[in-house]
Parts: C-alpha cells; sequence; structure tokens
C-alpha cells in the first residue's frame, strides 16, 4: 500500500512547484483517501460546515480538480436529459405500432390466465359467462375489443352482441397448436393490430383463444399525453442528476485534499519514483493472467524483457512454478521459489476481495542470503535433535546387539546413508575387551538391503591401514573423503572395496566405541546419495553421537556380565537332573525373566517310603541376591525334608530361618531383605495316593483329572516367609492314579497386563486342552501364557501320579511280645519268595528283627511291620513312641547297642520319621 503526504486547509499555487505545509499539519494517509479530523474540528462542528462550503465555493469555481469534474459531469447530464427527452418524443411517434402490438399482447394473454375463464369454456354457456366479463375487460384496458373463441374460431364474446357465434377473422391456426398470434389488419374503425393467445386447460391442452385488438390512433394518442409527465420526469432526473454529480465532486475533493491537476501529476510521479525505488518487487496481474506493472525491481529479480507489460505471464519465460503461482492469481504467503540463481520469497494476494478489480498483485522479496542463514540455523538446529534423539532411542534395553542396532537405525537417513556397527566379541559376552582382537558386526542400517558391506555377524579383523584399524588404534574418528582413491581402506579387502566403490558408496566417517579407557568396537558412516563427502562439522557430529551410544553399550555389557553370572548362579543352584523315583511322572520348565535373573525355584525331592516331595519358591526381586538367596532357601529345604516334618512344619522352619537371615542382613547394613519369598511344599504317597500340601503366600497348585477335568485345590494360603505370626495349614489330597499336579510360579499366570484371576482362568482352559503326558502339558501352558516378553521368572512343575500296587505292599500288625519277631522273619520270608527277592531274605529278616525288638523293648503299641517293593525295598517299623533311637558305638562288654549299628551297616538308607501316632524306623536296601 502507498502512502501519501496530505496537508489540511486550502492552498496557494505557486509556479514550479507546490509548497509544503509545516510537519505538524502532515498526516499519513491511506489508499482509502480518508483522513481523521482534529479534535478541534470535530468539537465545532459549525467550522466545519463553513470549511465545507469554502471547499465547495472553491470546486464550484472549477479551481480544483474536483470543480473541473462537478462542472463537466452537471454539463454532460444536462445534454443527456435533454437527448433523452427529444429521443422520447420522437420514440413515441416511431413506436406507436409496437405499443399496440404489445398492448394487445398483453391484455389477450392477461385474459387468457384469468381465474375461471378455463372453467367457463366449458361450461354449457360460455357466453353467459365471459361476455360481461370480457367487456370489463375491454373498458378497463381501453382497447377496442377483447373476443374469446372456441379452437374452432367461433366467438363467444364481441363488443357486438350480434357477431357472437360467427367465426372469428383472423389467424388462429398458431394459437391452436400452442402459440401466440400478433397481426396488423385493416378493419372497418382503422388501421389495428390484433393478439391471439391460446387458453390452456391445467394439463397443456388448448381449451379456448382469446383475441384482443387496438386501434394505433388510440395508442399515439396516449402516447401525446404521456409527453408531460416524461419532460416532468426528465426535470427530476436532472435534478437528480446533479445532487449525484455534486455528492461525487465532494468525495472527490475530500480524497484530493483540494488538488488541481498539475500537483495530481506531482503526486503521480512521487508514488512512481516510490515504487520504482524500492527494494522489494511489485508485480501486479490481470485477470486473464496478463501482466498489467512490474516496478524496476521486479523486472531485476525475475529477468523480464522490456516490452513485459500486456503479455501473458506464461510467455515470460519465468521457471514453470513461479510463472504458475503469478498466473493463478491464489494466495501466498512467503512461498519461497529458485528463480535462476536466487531464492525468491512471494506474497501474493487477489485485488478484488473488497470490490476491486479482477487480478492480483505479488511482492517479491531477495531471501538468498536470509535462507542460506536460515539453512545453516536448520541444519545445526537438526544436528541437536539428532543429538538429544540419541539420548533417547539408543540405549532403550540393556541388550548389547540391541543397543548397537538402534544406534544404526538412528544414523540412518538422517546422518549417513549406511551405518555399520563392529563390536569386539568379548564386548558381546560382556567382558572387557583386549586389544587385538576379533571383531563382529553386531548392527547394519542402510537406506538400501543391497549394500556390498559385511553382514550382520561376520567377524571382522581390521588392517592397521584401514580408517576403522586407525580408530581403533587411536582411539579418534577417522574421516575418508574418497574411498575410490583410499588404498589404505582398499587393503582391508580389495574385492568387496571395488564392489563398494561400484554401489556408490564415496566417503565414510570410522568412530570408535569408547567407554572411559576401553575401547569396545568402531562405528562407520558411510555416504553414497549426497555427491559431498562428510565434512569436519560432521565428524564432530559422529563424535558426539557415538560418544552418547557408547555410555549405553558400555551398560548393557556391564549388565549382561552381570546377568551372565547370575544365571550362571541361578542354574548351579537349580536342579540340574530330577532324582530317580516311581511315584511320579514329572516333566519342567524353567524360563529366566529377560529383565534380569530372579529367585524362582523347584525341586523333586525323594523321601522314604516311596514318597516324594514337590517344591516350588519364588524369592522376591531379581539379581544375584535373588538367586543366592534362593540357593540358601533350596538347601534349607532339602536339609529340613531330610528330617521329614510335615509340610506346614517345613514351612515355619523356613520362615523362621527368613527371619534370622532378614534380622542378619539388617544388622550388617546389607542388601534388601528377603521377606516376601513364597514357597508351596507337597508330599505324594503313591501307597495311599494322598499329597499333602502347605503354601507360604504361593499361587495355589493345579489337579487335572484323568478325564481333563481341572480344578485349583482350596489349600490355605499361609503369610509369605520372613512375615511369621501367622501359622501355616495343612490340606491333604486323595488323588487318582494318573492325576497331574501341576505347581508353578507367578510370574507364568501374572503380568503387567494381565492379573491372577486372568492368568488362572486362561490357565485353566490351557490345562483342560492340554494333552495327558507332563510334557504336553508343560508345552500348552507355555504356549497359553507366556508373555513375548517375561518380566519375571518362570518355574513351572508337572507330576502325574503314580500309585503302588496293593501286591507291592506287605503289612502287619505285631504285638509286644518278643516271641513275634519270628513270626515277622517268617513273614518277611514268604513276602521275599514271592517277590523273587530270596537273595535279600538274610538281610531283611535281620534288619526287621533288629528294629522290631527295639519298637517292643523301647517303644509302644501299636507295633506295625511294612514292606514296599519300589525301586528299592523298604522295611517299616512304625510304633506308638515319639523317642528315636540313635545309632551309637556299643564297648565291647555291652550287652546291647549294636543293632542299629547292623541295620546302617546292611542297609542303604536308614532313617526315622515322625507321624501324629508315633515314630516309623526305615530301612532301604538295593534291588539285585
Amino acid at each position: 500500500m502507498v502512502r501519501l503526504l496530505g496537508r489540511s486547509g486550502t492552498r496557494s499555487p505557486r509556479p514550479g512547484g507546490m509548497r509544503s505545509a509545516p510537519a505538524s499539519d502532515r498526516v499519513r494517509q491511506t489508499s482509502t483517501g480518508r483522513k481523521p479530523a482534529p479534535a478541534g474540528d470535530r468539537a465545532r462542528d459549525g467550522g466545519g460546515r463553513n470549511r465545507w462550503g469554502a471547499g465547495l465555493r472553491a470546486a464550484l469555481a472549477g479551481r480544483s480538480l474536483a470543480g473541473q469534474v462537478f462542472v463537466f459531469q452537471v454539463v454532460i447530464v444536462l445534454l443527456l436529459v435533454l437527448a433523452a427527452v427529444v429521443a422520447l418524443v420522437l420514440q413515441s411517434r416511431a413506436d406507436t405500432t409496437r405499443e399496440a402490438r404489445n398492448r394487445s399482447l398483453a391484455v389477450a394473454q392477461t385474459f387468457a390466465n384469468s381465474p375461471g375463464i378455463v372453467e367457463a369454456l366449458r361450461s354449457p354457456h360460455p357466453t353467459a359467462v365471459l361476455q360481461p366479463r370480457a367487456e370489463a375487460a375491454r373498458k378497463a384496458t381501453h382497447v377496442d375489443f377483447i373476443v374469446v373463441t372456441n379452437t374452432e374460431g367461433i366467438r363467444y364474446t364481441h363488443p357486438k352482441p350480434d357477431r357472437i357465434g360467427k367465426k372469428f377473422v383472423g389467424t388462429i391456426a398458431p394459437a391452436v397448436a400452442g402459440g401466440t398470434v400478433v397481426e396488423e389488419v385493416d378493419g372497418t374503425i382503422g388501421r389495428l393490430v390484433q393478439a391471439v393467445v391460446p387458453v390452456k386447460a391445467p394439463d397443456g391442452t388448448v381449451v379456448g383463444l382469446v383475441s384482443s385488438g387496438i386501434t394505433t390512433r388510440h395508442v399515439g394518442g396516449a402516447a401525446d399525453r404521456q409527453l408531460p409527465l416524461v419532460l416532468a420526469a426528465a426535470g427530476v432526473a436532472m435534478a437528480l442528476a446533479t445532487a449525484g454529480t455534486a455528492l461525487v465532486s465532494r468525495r472527490l475533493l475530500r480524497q484530493t485534499h483540494g488538488l488541481g491537476p498539475r500537483e495530481m501529476t506531482r503526486m503521480y510521479e512521487h508514488h512512481d519514483a516510490v515504487l520504482h525505488s524500492v527494494r522489494e518487487g511489485v508485480i501486479i496481474v490481470g485477470a486473464e493472467g496478463e501482466l498489467l506493472l512490474a516496478n524496476d525491481e521486479a523486472h531485476r529479480l525475475l529477468h523480464l524483457p522490456a516490452d513485459a507489460e500486456r503479455r501473458p505471464v506464461l510467455d515470460l519465460g519465468l521457471d514453470p512454478d513461479t510463472a504458475e503461482l503469478l498466473a493463478s492469481g491464489r494466495m501466498a504467503t512467503d512461498e519461497v521459489h529458485l528463480v535462476g540463481d536466487r531464492l525468491l520469497a512471494i506474497n501474493q494476494r487477489p485485488t478484488d476481495l473488497e470490490g476491486g478489480p479482477s487480478g492480483s498483485v505479488a511482492t517479491l522479496r531477495d531471501s538468498t542470503e536470509l535462507r542460506a542463514l536460515s539453512g545453516r540455523a536448520e541444519e545445526a538446529r537438526e544436528r541437536l535433535h539428532l543429538l538429544y534423539d540419541a539420548g533417547v532411542a539408543v540405549g532403550t534395553g540393556l541388550d548389547v546387539g540391541r543397543t548397537a542396532e538402534e544406534l544404526a537405525e538412528l544414523a540412518v537417513p538422517r546422518f549417513a546413508d549406511f551405518a555399520t556397527v563392529d563390536l569386539f566379541d568379548a564386548v558381546l559376552a560382556g567382558e572387557e575387551p583386549e586389544p587385538g582382537g576379533t571383531l563382529r558386526r553386531t548392527a547394519l542400517s542402510g537406506i538400501r538391503k543391497d549394500a556390498p558391506l559385511y553382514p550382520v555377524s561376520e567377524q571382522l579383523r581390521f588392517v592397521d591401514s584401514s580408517p576403522q584399524g586407525r580408530a581403533l588404534r587411536t582411539g579418534q574418528a577417522v574421516a575418508e573423503p574418497r574411498l575410490a582413491e583410499a588404498a589404505g581402506w582398499q587393503a582391508q579387502d580389495a574385492e568387496r572395496s571395488a564392489q563398494v566403490v561400484e554401489f556408490g558408496i564415496h566417503s565414510l566417517i570410522a568412530v570408535p566405541v569408547r567407554a572411559g579407557a576401553l575401547i569396545l568396537g568402531v562405528v562407520t558412516f558411510w555416504r553414497s546419495e549426497r555427491p559431498v563427502p562428510f565434512d569436519a562439522d560432521e565428524v564432530a557430529l559422529a563424535e558426539e553421537l557415538v560418544a552418547r551410544a557408547a555410555v549405553s553399550i558400555d551398560n548393557a555389557r556391564r549388565y549382561t556380565r552381570e546377568h551372565g553370572l547370575a544365571v550362571t548362579l541361578q542354574r548351579s543352584l537349580l536342579p540340574r537332573s530330577l532324582p530317580a523315583q516311581n511315584a511320579l511322572d514329572i516333566a519342567y520348565r524353567y524360563l529366566p525373566a529377560q529383565a534380569g535373573v530372579g529367585g524362582d525355584w523347584f525341586d523333586v525331592l525323594p523321601l522314604s517310603g516311596a514318597r516324594v516331595a514337590l517344591v516350588v519358591g519364588d524369592v522376591v526381586g531379581h539379581g544375584l541376591h535373588a538367586a543366592a538367596t534362593m540357593g540358601r532357601l533350596r538347601t534349607a529345604v532339602h536339609n529340613f525334608s531330610a528330617l521329614d516334618p510335615a509340610p506346614d512344619e517345613l514351612l515355619a522352619l523356613l520362615d523362621e530361618m527368613v527371619g534370622r537371615i532378614d534380622q542378619d542382613e539388617a544388622a550388617d547394613g546389607g542388601t534388601a531383605p528377603v521377606s516376601g519369598a513364597t514357597c508351596l511344599y507337597a508330599v505324594y504317597d503313591p501307597v495311599t495316593r494322598r499329597c499333602t500340601m502347605a503354601r507360604a503366600g504361593h499361587p495355589p497348585p493345579a489337579v487335572v483329572a484323568p478325564d481333563g477335568t481341572v480344578e485349583f485345590p482350596d489349600v490355605a494360603s499361609g503369610p509369605p516367609l520372613g512375615v511369621g505370626g501367622l501359622p501355616f495349614e495343612t490340606a491333604e489330597l486323595e488323588l487318582a492314579e494318573g492325576s497331574r499336579l501341576v505347581l508353578y510360579t507367578d510370574g507364568l499366570v501374572e503380568d503387567r497386563e494381565r492379573d491372577i484371576d486372568s492368568g488362572l482362568d486362561l490357565l485353566r482352559d490351557a490345562l483342560a486342552a492340554a494333552g495327558s503326558s507332563p510334557e504336553e502339558t508343560c508345552r500348552a501352558a507355555l504356549d497359553a501364557l507366556l508373555p513375548a516378553r517375561p518380566g519375571d521368572d518362570i518355574a513351572l512343575l508337572v507330576a502325574r501320579t503314580r500309585a503302588l500296587g496293593a501286591d507291592r505292599v506287605a503289612e502287619r500288625e505285631v504285638p509286644l511280645d518278643p516271641a513275634a519277631v519270628r513270626e515277622v522273619r517268617a513273614l518277611v520270608g514268604r513276602q521275599l519268595a514271592a517277590w523273587d527277592l530270596e537273595e535279600l531274605a538274610f538281610t531283611t529278616e535281620l534288619i526287621l528283627s533288629e528294629l522290631v525288638t527295639n519298637a517292643i523293648r523301647y517303644g509302644s503299641a501299636p507295633v506295625r511291620v511294612r514292606l514296599l517293593l519300589d525301586r528299592t525295598l523298604i522295611c517299616e517299623v512304625s510304633d506308638g513312641s515319639s523317642t528315636s533311637p540313635h545309632l551309637r558305638y556299643a564297648a565291647a562288654s555291652d550287652e546291647g547297642g549294636r543293632g542299629l549299628f547292623l541295620v546302617a551297616q546292611l542297609a542303604e538308607r536308614w532313617g526315622t520319621r515322625y507321624t501324629p501316632t508315633g515314630k516309623i524306623i526305615w530301612a532301604e536296601q538295593a534291588l539285585p
């Protein structure tokens, strides 16, 4: 928008130019020409009217441009009014016939479309209805006649009643066909014009005709009578035109501020000078896409020809995008276009937004230098953003390989076209690398998959002359700008180097992965798409990027080492193989958490009397402490189970031990307490098919019946180990042979996305659909419940029950009589003969003789003897006393004390277990 200097008050002309107004009176004027009045003028309205009168007088005097325009417009209006009056008089005489045609046609059409005419034509007596209406219409419209006929031309109405019923004189065929007929005829009353129009029913059919006629004499007389009215209207028009001209002159006077033609010329010259001296191109384009105006700067920026104005923009030789924008007239804001070697910021607006002429105006600004500065700022911002993303996206986990992949994926394609990460094998194993060791391609990312670079997992050893070898040796980044000329790099692998160059990769940066004093490997960034090689700023960026990733890689390496130690410790503490026993068919799974080693464990412990104990436990937390604590608890369970206590008593012993551990570690300022460890202990007896179990805060077991029915027995849950204060309860289940007992840790049924209730439901469904073998059961449970990335250890133990048949059990009650020992020996001899174990008869009779003798002599009733044939021959003697015999060396002079010594020598194992009613002393012998 061009701003002008305006002045207030009257102005005295002077030769050679116009006098400048005082600075205090000069105000900025917009293109609308409006200027805010001073405060004093607004307050004194009368003064404003006086000034307006003076200005108007000056305008009428013709001294200003507005006055000259006013006089010129008044003269033109006066001439136009006079010409209009003369033309009207002449036209009224020349158009008499046309007026008669129009009036007769209008009357006929109006009467033909009047309400009720169709019904009247279809009535029995059309003349009675239509004759009065036709005569009234004729008199009202001042025509000579209105005649209504049927489609055959027979009159229904006529000003002279004697002509009703006669044939109409005139042309009616086009009207019967639906058209209109207007014709001139010479009648008895003179020259007349008549019109014939059809009367149409609602369905479009012609049901009659209406004719109206008028003589030209009557029409001409009406025009003469209207002449005074026309002259009066011309006078009024003259007055209105004069008033409108005055208003236009007033507005022009206000916009030009009383400037004369010379002063307007000077003002135009000033505007033209401003337009062509500004440092911004201005272009005005018309509605048809032709160039209307272009200032000097626009000519310079766009290299326009001298005759560019009035030519289409598309024909000026501009680049297609810029020409399309200027010709389209669409709105644009700071739209950048490359014109030659310049970047032009173009702003374009249409000129007809508020009623202006059609077209558009555009400004062009040379932003080449600004764009270069912006480009460098944008490049710096992108590099900072890349480093920020490296801190967020690299090192999201604690896996060395994944961390290397994240670095390579981040660099491509934002920094390089290809990126490779090569780490020492020792780093991948969690160890500190040694100089000269072998490297392994850990990660590879690129814009294409067919690059001839070493693949992932390839074992590498870089030569000293290669950029990677120099980076590893010096610990500094090495840039190779032209690979085609890099003999040191080509010495690594001449054939592959040629393939890489032929592929289009032309430069690289090799950056060592440094973590303190350790060099973990080397990262190589390769460029192929951009023709320029890496510069010094990009080398610094690569060093910073790799330095940030090196911290994450070293953390992952340390974690790998710690995790490996914990896994090794944990696996050394878990059972490496299951003990031999016949009571249960067992399958198990142990899956450590990916986030860290936990404290889950399980165990299978053979007990006396062919029984088997099953243990599953979980220590809260992860890491070495959890694994070590798990080992201590597992050892404790082994030791306590050797005493053969009831499940609730064993858990009570564990609870007390965990409490002591917590107290010791708290006193020493050690690691976190163990409180929160859970455990489930179950003992299965194949003779009675009963399973006795107790749990300390552990998930309930699942029992799958032989028919596939799944239930979770109601086993009361005590507090977790180490909490103390509450007793543990024992539950006893009778299991059918072939039942499956499923023990597990909470990692199987519970995770961050699934609560334990949902997990138990899934486990129930999986067990119901699983096969009958323990292996199939393990597989089905893990397939259904194993998370993609386990957050906790998972221990799963499935045991299918067996029963020890009655033919492999012999049992008898013995009276408290020393003579009964002989009967026991006889029973043993017969039973062993039945089992084809005569070889063991002597040792078995001797063992039972000593045990029964001790029970009769030192125990109490009832005394019972039981023989079990399992993987070993088991002899059991029970009595009602809780006093346990002890093995000792008898002196030479002692009469007794040698019985248990003999038992210990003859038996493979022996021991004592307590029952609610007494104790049982048992001994096992290996089968021959």
